[in-house]
């Protein structure tokens, strides 16, 4: 009995020790502003600004680049771009730059995207982001070669319809925001010497911290990552305080949230140690500050409170439904890991073969997990040792293919149809993760 009591206690410190490290990591850096980025993209980009390009009437060099925008645009997850997918098709546009869109739009989300960079590595971010495009672009392009007929006939008989007519106008100031918040999740992940390098230094003079340092230290957190921990905590209880009822009235909760969550970013920047009370003043924290004052200025000055309030309900929204899960994800795979011989994974997925590639894809779509999730899973399995091929595919494929979304496509779109965007979609993974193993390798 005490054998088991042992066992749980090692499996449940694992997931805890897991879960701490992530949430004190700098990978927060880059996962705070992309929550931000999400939701300003979803609420100051009118989705009529995207959307009509995509109409039958669009020429193949507008409709598909304007697919794979949007699905950037739009930011949503799987069980999110499946409606969007239907609507979009079912009104009139083109089968194949509904399928780039549908292929795109949870591929490239940001989020995954910058959180794949910071936690497993900018050669697997890029290699997903730039895949993943041409990926949707050539699969939507295949699936209209094949079912041409039947899209003429479609075409002929549906008239233009709706939301391919309307248009929307996107103010300039839009733009240079957007532009400052990918530059402070830029400046935020970016791995030179002129963000990283330390220009100053500031020791922290407690006694008491060097205690609580050592204390922490067994934890493998430095007093940075502790704090950060505590600052999450103290920005979700002013953030459901001060975002529930952002459209009724901006109050002293709201201002306190924004304030706190800029204040995190700046805590996150600076370069500390395991068990060092000395705090290194970088290149990364001077370009937050100058960066963050610059986003403060922008926003007074060129957006109402409405259009704040509709910016911040947005970024609430991503954050409650996805940063639960996102913690319940980490949690499990921490304890997975314990679970999982080292020696399994190693022996299934550890070489850069076309059978490794093909049970990363298969394992994708019958263990669907949502909108960053999929990462932890993905850096647990390559801490036991799955190569980085089979990883790129399970990573390409998981979005894609899950067994809810394809029963929902084949109520959409038919079985054929269906059969073969499933078979193109875990061919591509596949033959994308072996050729870049083989790429690693020569390298």
């Amino acid at each position: 009995m005490d054998s088991i009591f042992n066992y749980i206690g090692t499996l449940l410190w694992s997931g805890w020790t897991g879960l701490l490290d992530y949430l004190a990591a700098h990978v927060l850096l880059c996962l705070v502003p992309a929550f931000i980025i999400a939701g300003f993209m979803s609420s100051m980009i009118p989705k009529e600004a995207i959307t009509r390009y995509l109409g039958p009437k669009a020429s193949k060099w507008i409709s598909y680049p304007a697919s794979a925008f949007g699905g950037f645009i739009l930011a949503v997850c799987s069980c999110t771009i499946l409606p969007l997918f239907a609507g979009i098709w079912k009104r009139g546009a083109g089968l194949g730059p509904a399928i780039t869109f549908l292929f795109i739009g949870p591929a490239i989300n940001i989020l995954a995207i910058t959180y794949t960079g910071a936690a497993i590595g900018m050669d697997i971010a890029m290699s997903r982001l730039v895949l993943s495009i041409l990926f949707g672009i050539v699969i939507g392009l295949i699936m209209a070669w094949i079912f041409h007929k039947e899209e003429s006939l479609r075409a002929s008989e549906m008239a233009a319809n709706g939301v391919f007519d309307q248009t929307a106008k996107v103010k300039p100031a839009v733009w240079v925001l957007f532009l400052l918040l990918v530059a402070v999740l830029i400046v935020g992940t970016l791995q030179v010497d002129l963000l990283t390098h330390v220009y100053a230094s500031i020791n922290l003079p407690f006694d008491a911290l060097a205690r609580v340092s050592t204390f922490l230290s067994t934890m493998n957190l430095t007093i940075q990552g502790a704090a950060l921990i505590l600052m999450l905590v103290v920005i979700g209880i002013t953030a459901w305080k001060g975002f529930e009822k952002i459209f009724d009235v901006f109050s002293g909760w709201t201002y306190a949230a924004l304030a706190l969550i800029a204040l995190t970013i700046l805590i996150a920047a600076p370069k500390e140690d395991v068990g060092s009370l000395v705090i290194g003043i970088n290149g990364r924290l001077i370009g937050e500050v100058i960066l963050l004052a610059s986003v403060a200025v922008v926003t007074s000055r060129s957006f109402t409170r409405d259009e704040l309030g509709g910016w911040i309900w947005e970024t609430w929204k991503f954050v409650k439904q996805i940063f639960p899960l996102l913690i319940v994800g980490v949690f499990a795979a921490g304890i997975v890991k314990v679970i999982i011989p080292e020696a399994w994974v190693r022996t299934i997925a550890g070489q850069n073969t076309i059978w490794a590639n093909l049970v990363g894809v298969l394992f994708g779509v019958f263990m669907y997990f949502p909108t960053l999730v999929e990462v932890p899973i993905a850096k647990m399995f390559l801490d036991l040792g799955m190569a980085r091929g089979p990883l790129l595919a399970y990573l390409l494929s998981d979005p894609e293919l899950s067994l809810q979304s394809i029963m929902v496509l084949n109520g959409v779109m038919g079985k054929k149809k269906t059969v073969i965007y499933v078979s193109l979609v875990a061919i591509f993974s596949t033959l994308a993760g072996y050729l870049f193993g083989l790429i690693l390798a020569a390298g």
